[in-house]
């Protein structure tokens, strides 16, 4: 890029201080050049989905323009790292809610009219760190399309194209994943209980 050539000699600190001083967002834009590689790989390792780790990347860099005048940063890289690695574990935090709220909401639509009293939202981070736990218990194959349905919101068909399953395969990865996954939180909720 053109504007590369212009901050090419200059350190990622010379970088941050040119956008701090002059609110140069092509700033931003060369840090991409010199980072967005090793971001991406970042949030596909975490994310295991290679068009949201696309996104995750745009929006990280993206958050950039406002979250660099709230830090103070010493060494750029691995403060990118952190604060990459963080952006996509609460993409994930996000995901496991979404898919407790989705499993629950099919099994009882009553839940719909949930109660936000803080005793309440303390029930449900621990059904959510359960279902996390159950999720890691099921076999790859029900794993991986279970995420792929309930979090990702992807078709059996798109399922089918991304993980090279059969679509009888796919239907009932689904279907014993979700009934698997209800009897491993179980499971999971008698041990708590005698502990």
């Amino acid at each position: 890029m053109l504007y590369n050539q212009k901050y090419n000699n200059h350190s990622d600190n010379e970088l941050i201080n040119i956008f701090l001083e002059e609110d140069d967002n092509t700033v931003v834009g060369v840090l991409y050049e010199r980072y967005g590689h090793l971001v991406l790989g970042l949030c596909i390792k975490y994310l295991q989905n290679r068009d949201e780790a696309k996104d995750a990347s745009i929006q990280i860099f993206s958050n950039l323009l406002s979250d660099l005048k709230k830090y103070k940063i010493e060494f750029f890289k691995s403060w990118l790292y952190v604060y990459s690695k963080n952006y996509c574990l609460m993409q994930l935090r996000k995901r496991q809610s979404q898919l407790r709220k989705e499993l629950e909401l099919r099994e009882n639509p009553d839940l719909f009219m949930d109660s936000e009293d803080p005793e309440h939202l303390h029930e449900k981070e621990k059904q959510i760190a359960l279902l996390a736990k159950a999720m890691e218990l099921l076999n790859n194959e029900q794993k991986k399309c279970v995420s792929l349905f309930y979090l990702n919101n992807k078709s059996y068909n798109e399922i089918v194209e991304i993980t090279g399953y059969s679509a009888n395969e796919v239907k009932s990865y689904i279907q014993n994943g979700k009934r698997n996954l209800k009897i491993k939180m179980e499971v999971l909720l008698n041990e708590q209980g005698t502990k």
